[in-house]
């Protein structure tokens, strides 16, 4: 079973995530957005979920899931009690509430190995220095027409040209990203 550490856990982890305390309760946000509220105690969670599906969820569990009150019933939201979830339904729900909220060429990259999320959430806020690393030293860097090798002239070409969209396919090697192919 579940807690609010663990869903923490996985939602920062996620690229753009971050968390706010906002009235009194902690949520997880990408930008203006609220993916993942934590009720006060922490015992409960509301999550991003498609609003179509909502009932079939709450009926296949009603023991886990519950609706929001009557005043979020608009947004496509769904509530859940922690201790109810086990950790791999937790992940797969505030991944899938995450989705909601970043663009489409995100989507993919909690399913790529680690460390590539954070790789590019690195790059993605051009901290460059944290990223390298993550980098393995012979990294071979495929991005369409660039092909580059080696960490210094990734990072350098990094520095001078916009963030690389995520990759389609990554090697990793000794916990560091060997391959990068978009």
């Amino acid at each position: 079973m579940t807690d609010a550490e663990a869903v923490r856990h996985v939602a920062l982890a996620l690229p753009r995530a971050y968390e706010q305390l906002i009235g009194g309760r902690w949520k997880l946000k990408v930008k203006q957005l609220v993916f993942v509220a934590f009720s006060k105690d922490e015992e409960r969670f509301g999550f991003g979920f498609p609003r179509e599906e909502r009932d079939a969820l709450i009926a296949s569990a009603p023991d886990k899931f519950f609706l929001p009150p009557q005043r979020d019933l608009r947004y496509q939201w769904v509530c859940g009690h922690l201790a109810a979830l086990p950790d791999d339904e937790m992940r797969e729900l505030v991944t899938d509430a995450w989705r909601m909220c970043v663009p489409a060429m995100l989507h993919d990259i909690p399913d790529l190995p680690a460390p590539t999320a954070e790789v590019w959430s690195l790059l993605d806020e051009d901290q460059y220095a944290d990223a390298g690393p993550l980098l393995h030293p012979h990294v071979h860097w495929h991005d369409r027409d660039v092909q580059l090798r080696g960490r210094v002239q990734v990072l350098a070409h990094l520095r001078d040209h916009p963030r690389p969209r995520p990759p389609r396919e990554v090697e990793v090697r000794d916990g560091q990203v060997y391959r990068w192919i978009r």
